[in-house]
């Protein structure tokens, strides 16, 4: 028969273990600490490929290229110069916006000079054009046509001399024919009447016309014709000597013969 001692009172006293609360079904354990920030780093980064990591390194290095370049310029153009040396820049800046002002103006006025040579250069060419014009009507050497009259003579009995046809001529050169033709012979500043030796009719610068003699005059008409038509004139003339006459007055004349002048033998254009 044993026999129990007392209890040894030395003994830790038994220590009880916490109580695990139930779990739920389908739960998930709740995570402490740094495993939960772990987590929700990796929830949160994103998810880069291997050329979005090199555009963007590339980036970040032209970035500093960059940055590095605009500092170097700034530090080499401005902030590492002395007093002095900024206002000598300013001072050429200056110079140089002036002497640009100035090529500026230089250029507007060369520009509105060449405009303007070029306008007076076409108003000369154009002048020039119109005298030359003018020249060769009054030459001869050029077609007419304007404003007129027509003249048709008969001359049955032969009795037209030279001398009656420059009359006429010369009155219509008076009352201000521009233009003047008898035939297919154009009538100028130079031209002669003279009588045939043998036969009717008369030479005008030694081509010899016959009757009928048309004349063509280019001027105001209704001043022409009563030159012709004045008592004792021309026509009258021509009428007393058995000649017959019918005069047109005419809006629109063309006299297209034309007198060719020989070349100049000695003379030559000067440019």
């Amino acid at each position: 028969m044993s026999a129990e001692g007392p209890a040894d009172s030395s003994a830790p006293p038994p220590t009880e273990s916490p109580k695990t609360p139930p779990r739920r079904s389908g739960a998930q354990p709740v995570e402490h600490g740094s495993a939960a920030w772990r987590r929700l780093g990796r929830a949160l980064s994103p998810k880069l490929s291997k050329a979005q990591i090199t555009a963007g390194l590339l980036c970040m290095l032209l970035g500093f290229a960059a940055v590095a370049q605009v500092r170097q310029v700034g530090k080499a153009d401005f902030s590492e110069l002395p007093q002095d040396r900024l206002v000598e820049l300013l001072g050429r800046l200056d110079v140089q916006a002036d002497q640009l002002i100035e090529e500026n103006r230089e250029l507007e006025r060369e520009r509105d000079r060449l405009a303007s040579d070029q306008t007076n250069e076409a108003a000369a060419i154009e002048a020039a054009q119109k005298r030359a014009e003018v020249q060769g009507i009054l030459a001869g050497t050029l077609p007419a046509e304007g404003p007129g009259i027509e003249l048709t003579v008969t001359d049955p009995s032969g009795k037209l001399t030279g001398a009656l046809a420059y009359t006429l001529v010369d009155e219509l050169r008076n009352a201000g024919a521009e233009a003047i033709s008898l035939g297919s012979i154009r009538i100028t500043g130079s031209s002669y009447f003279l009588d045939p030796e043998d036969g009717q009719g008369v030479v005008v610068d030694g081509i010899l016309a016959d009757s009928p003699y048309v004349w063509r005059a280019i001027g105001q008409p209704s001043t022409l014709e009563t030159a012709l038509r004045m008592p004792g004139g021309v026509l009258a003339e021509i009428k007393a000597q058995g000649g017959s006459w019918t005069l047109q007055a005419r809006d629109r004349l063309e006299i297209e013969a034309i007198k060719i002048l020989p070349p100049p033998e000695y003379a030559a254009a000067v440019e």
